[in-house]
């Protein structure tokens, strides 16, 4: 069975104009689903249109705003409160799953320290947000290239904060590039983390640009990803070297035969 790859449209198909045009641009594409950011700013009614106008599933968004959770004297009431925004728009977009962040690591406290207050955090979090069907998902990224600083750059860590949380509204999120970036291997980090993986997504690797770019061997990867039993859905969060659908070519017949 092919994998359903979700394009991000704050990344992809941005020649088409604002949100919903670009989702309008991906079904002419022939996709049925995408990713977006955030969504606090945004008309989630017109988007939610755009999407069943065109028969799309929105597969993921993220939670705002991105907050440092372990600096001491850090007020939470803002996350907590855009979070609960944001649960209630993904709901309203028929998402499934919001993406938290980690934040930056304080440099003052040990490393476990900072992990064992993320999953305080998180663990409020889904209480906060309970009666909701949408999944809390963590991101951890690479902190080598793209996100100098950021606390969660480990996909165990990520695993480790999840089995502390342990709520099966609450996963993570495995993005294959960030964690090549770090130097992880992807077969050994997929088979870690199982039951707690919720939902993947790709570029290639360096450049973080569309699959076919890079030195990722994507049907290898795929085949990673199966073996792991992953069946969801692929969100494409590249930034593209060529006009967007395009981009999209390599990595559509790459997910044809995985």
């Amino acid at each position: 069975m092919a994998y359903r790859l979700s394009p991000n449209v704050d990344l992809l198909f941005t020649e088409a104009g604002d949100i919903p045009d670009r989702i309008a641009a991906a079904a002419a594409a022939g996709f049925d689903a995408v990713e977006l950011w955030g969504t606090l700013d945004r008309d989630v009614a017109a988007i939610r249109r755009a999407a069943d106008d065109h028969g799309v599933e929105v597969t993921s968004v993220l939670a705002e705003p991105r907050t440092n959770f372990t600096f001491p004297g850090t007020d939470l009431t803002a996350y907590f409160d855009g979070l609960a925004r944001g649960v209630e728009n993904a709901a309203a977009l028929g998402s499934p799953r919001i993406v938290l962040g980690s934040g930056m690591g304080f440099p003052g406290a040990k490393r476990g320290v900072q992990l064992e207050k993320l999953a305080e955090v998180f663990a409020e979090s889904v209480e906060r947000t309970a009666g909701s069907e949408v999944k809390l998902i963590l991101e951890p990224v690479n902190v080598r290239v793209d996100h100098p600083g950021a606390l969660l750059d480990r996909t165990g860590d990520a695993v480790a904060i999840a089995r502390a949380v342990n709520s099966e509204r609450f996963g993570i999120l495995y993005d294959l590039y960030h964690s090549i970036t770090e130097g992880e291997d992807p077969a050994a980090e997929l088979a870690a983390a199982g039951s707690y993986l919720d939902y993947v997504q790709i570029a290639d690797a360096a450049g973080r640009g569309e699959p076919g770019t890079g030195s990722v061997d994507w049907a290898l990867s795929l085949k990673i990803l199966r073996e792991a039993g992953y069946t969801g859905p692929l969100g494409l969060e590249y930034f593209p070297t060529v006009e967007s659908a395009r981009s999209t070519e390599y990595i559509r017949a790459i997910a044809q035969e995985a």
